[in-house]
């Protein structure tokens, strides 16, 4: 009479096992690192949004103290400022923008100070159809103004490649390129404070435009959701590879 005995599963080499749990380790630290990276994320997204919120309800400085805490080496990003000056509404610059679904620019325009350095202000938003000054005079601040605002560090190059080249003819710029808005303005760059102000809605032009005060305090947070994610394919992947150990114990218990 035929072996009627259940076949065994096929037997796995030393090799093969030592490879598999290679595998499966490499796998495991590469989670648990990304889990762990996303948690420092986290913390770091914390501190920033608490420090932003700081500068935010703190008082103003003068800019002269600005200036002097970044020579420091420390990051002045959001400190709320007053500066004082005349604008010069012949050189603004547009900076590509939307607001509450419409689309227009950010005005920077440069602010000669009295000690005839210049500041570029984003003053803030305008429609598509008010990008040219002479459609908005009422809102052409002219004399002596006094503003508050928060400074806004220069970017070193452009943030991504799907970020568009600025368009320097059309004066159309779409991430802010602090030298091209100089040399673009022919000011000379050794007279141009190193950085830019958002004015704050403390202030709003006689016509409405530009609306200030369009400084974005909020930034995605989502590190918490991703460090879950990571850690939790971590278990997953620890589960299963302790099931197929067990399994294979179960259906082979010479161990083989």
């Amino acid at each position: 009479m035929a072996d009627q005995s259940p076949s065994l599963p096929p037997r796995m080499s030393p090799r093969r096992k030592l490879v598999s749990a290679v595998l499966v380790l490499v796998a495991l630290a590469i989670l648990l690192s990304l889990g762990t990276w996303q948690v420092q994320r986290l913390h770091w997204k914390e501190q920033l949004l608490a420090q932003m919120e700081a500068r935010r309800q703190a008082a103003p400085v003068e800019l002269v103290d600005a200036e002097t805490a970044l020579k420091t080496g420390q990051d002045q990003e959001y400190l709320r400022v007053r500066v004082e000056g005349v604008f010069d509404h012949t050189k603004e610059r547009h900076f590509f923008a939307t607001d509450a679904g419409r689309t227009g620019f950010y005005v920077y325009t440069p602010l000669r100070l009295a000690d005839r350095r210049e500041l570029f202000v984003n003053r803030g938003f305008v429609p598509y159809d008010l990008k040219q000054a002479d459609k908005r005079q009422a809102g052409e601040v002219q004399g002596t103004v006094a503003l508050t605002g928060y400074l806004r560090n220069r970017l070193e190059g452009k943030p991504s490649s799907l970020v568009p080249d600025n368009d320097l003819q059309k004066n159309i710029f779409y991430w802010k390129d602090w030298t091209a808005m100089v040399r673009s303005t022919n000011l000379d760059p050794v007279n141009v404070v190193p950085f830019f102000v958002d004015a704050d809605d403390a202030v709003q032009p006689p016509g409405g435009w530009p609306k200030a005060g369009v400084t974005q305090f909020e930034l995605p947070n989502n590190h918490l959701q991703y460090a879950v994610t990571w850690y939790g394919l971590a278990a997953a992947l620890v589960g299963v590879s302790l099931a197929m150990v067990f399994r294979r114990r179960k259906d082979d218990p010479t161990g083989r």
